[in-house]
């Protein structure tokens, strides 16, 4: 760990977990996560009032233990990054707010920056420096994206995005129709160990030659798998709960992995990052190593732990964004709720002139991003 390196604290607060993460350089000191996870439960689903008033009790405790973990003081840092967009508005707002309050008291540089970018970036923490460029698939329940980074603090490209459902919101809407509580990715992916893959084939989205290349589609195959439990309980039979949840998965995953290294090899890139919530999947991660292998891909996934939503995602892009010299937003920054991934950071206004010019694949992705 060079001295000169870094030292950032990251604060994370797009959906419904606080995180904060403190960073020297790629290595990560702190990772603490308050998650407001059980109080949606009960809803099925995340509440955006409630994850915005769990993160205001939660911020400055969070952040505390963040500094305690890492064994330094607040006056040590060299940077406050924040995730900026994009989110769930009212929760981005809180944790925007706390990191402009720490860096104007503490006079540090702020950076708001992007949640997706920031998802990719993470995996330096295990792995060290990403190869430039790296192809990512970014899998949770907000989003499913296939983006080209070939430089994390000022270029990524969305190559394909999901143009209905996300990955993980379909996990969730089929473990409701099983009956097997929220959220529903660790549950099914449980299940599917002990069933068939094969049992039942579902349609895989998107797949045939005239379809986008590198868009997803989950909202067919969500249709198809409760017409088909559906179908069992009308006919006075028993759902076979592991074979559905392997084959509904298998079908998720087939069409991920595959459309991913498809990317690789079109782009002439040979790594590929996973991450995301469902990255934490056993049958994705076994099935990418397979398909990567075979086609001479490097593939590189963080810990399930990093994955997830976390402050130290962001506290590595802070880190990057401070070693590679990138303008620090200024204290006018807002939370932009469908901030889209072509701005990897939002730098202050005199760094930052030209117009946001969303693309096709932002304004899908958004509209879904979180309804």
């Amino acid at each position: 760990m060079m001295a000169d390196e870094p030292l950032v604290l990251g604060i994370e607060t797009s959906c419904d977990e606080t995180g904060v993460g403190i960073v020297h350089g790629t290595t990560l000191l702190a990772d603490a996560i308050a998650s407001s996870v059980d109080t949606h439960a009960r809803f099925g689903g995340v509440v955006p009032e409630i994850a915005s008033r769990a993160h205001l009790e939660a911020m400055v405790p969070t952040i505390e233990r963040a500094l305690k973990t890492a064994g330094i003081s607040a006056r040590d840092l060299d940077g406050i990054a924040v995730t900026a967009g994009p989110g769930l508005a009212g929760a981005l707002l809180v944790g925007v707010s706390a990191a402009k309050a720490y860096a104007y008291a503490l006079g540090k540089p702020l950076y708001g920056v992007n949640h997706l970018a920031s998802h990719i970036c993470v995996d330096q923490l295990e792995h060290g420096r990403l190869p430039e460029p790296t192809m990512a698939l970014l899998v949770s329940g907000g989003h499913s994206s296939l983006l080209l980074s070939t430089d994390i603090t000022s270029d990524v490209r969305p190559m394909g995005a999901t143009i209905d459902d996300a990955a993980g919101e379909a996990f969730d809407k089929i473990a409701r129709v099983l009956d097997l509580g929220f959220p529903g990715g660790p549950v099914i992916d449980r299940l599917a160990r002990e069933g068939d893959p094969e049992a039942i084939h579902f349609p895989r989205g998107l797949s045939s030659a005239k379809d986008p290349a590198y868009d997803f589609s989950f909202s067919g195959l969500k249709t198809a798998v409760a017409r088909w439990i559906e179908a069992k309980k009308a006919a006075g039979e028993e759902v076979p709960v592991r074979d559905v949840a392997a084959s509904f998965q298998e079908a998720v995953v087939d069409v991920l992995t595959r459309k991913a290294v498809r990317a690789c090899k079109d782009e002439g890139v040979d790594h590929l990052m996973i991450g995301g919530g469902v990255a934490a999947n056993s049958r994705l991660r076994a099935l990418a190593q397979e398909r990567c292998e075979r086609a001479g891909i490097r593939l590189r996934v963080p810990r399930p732990g990093l994955c997830t939503d976390n402050g130290a995602m962001v506290a590595a892009l802070g880190s990057e964004m401070v070693a590679r010299g990138r303008a620090a937003s200024d204290l006018e920054l807002s939370a932009d709720s469908s901030l889209p991934v072509t701005d990897p950071h939002v730098p202050g206004a005199h760094a930052h002139s030209h117009s946001h010019d969303h693309d096709h694949v932002h304004e899908v992705s958004k509209e879904n991003l979180y309804s």
